[in-house]
């Protein structure tokens, strides 16, 4: 990663385009690379564009006509169902049992 920023950074580009990158990695350098240091940081973005979908799903549905009542409720829930879904647990059992905490859920099961 330094070597490439190295590289990056000591070049001077022509074109427009170049240039904009060259400023943008330069910008959030500090940002792009964060996986490379920590193991709990995914390499991608794929588990929050995922999570979106969910949402865009609902929007969708309700064609844009939803309350901020109704929003928060539903992505208290969608939330919830979320975090099911990334620990194996089945949403609906996991409702019906009353549990407030998922993974004391888990350990009961």
């Amino acid at each position: 990663m330094d070597r490439f920023y190295d590289s990056l950074f000591s070049r001077e580009y022509k074109s427009d385009i170049a240039i904009k990158y060259q400023w943008r990695f330069k910008k959030y350098q500090n940002k792009l690379f964060t996986f490379l240091n920590h193991d709990d940081v995914p390499w991608n973005n794929n588990n929050a564009e995922h999570a979106i979908k969910g949402f865009a799903v609902y929007r969708n549905i309700t064609d844009g006509l939803f309350t901020e009542n109704g929003i928060k409720q539903y992505l208290t829930l969608f939330s919830i169902y979320q975090t099911c879904t990334y620990k194996g647990v089945d949403f609906l059992r996991f409702m019906l049992s009353r549990e407030t905490d998922i993974d004391q859920f888990c350990e009961h099961f």
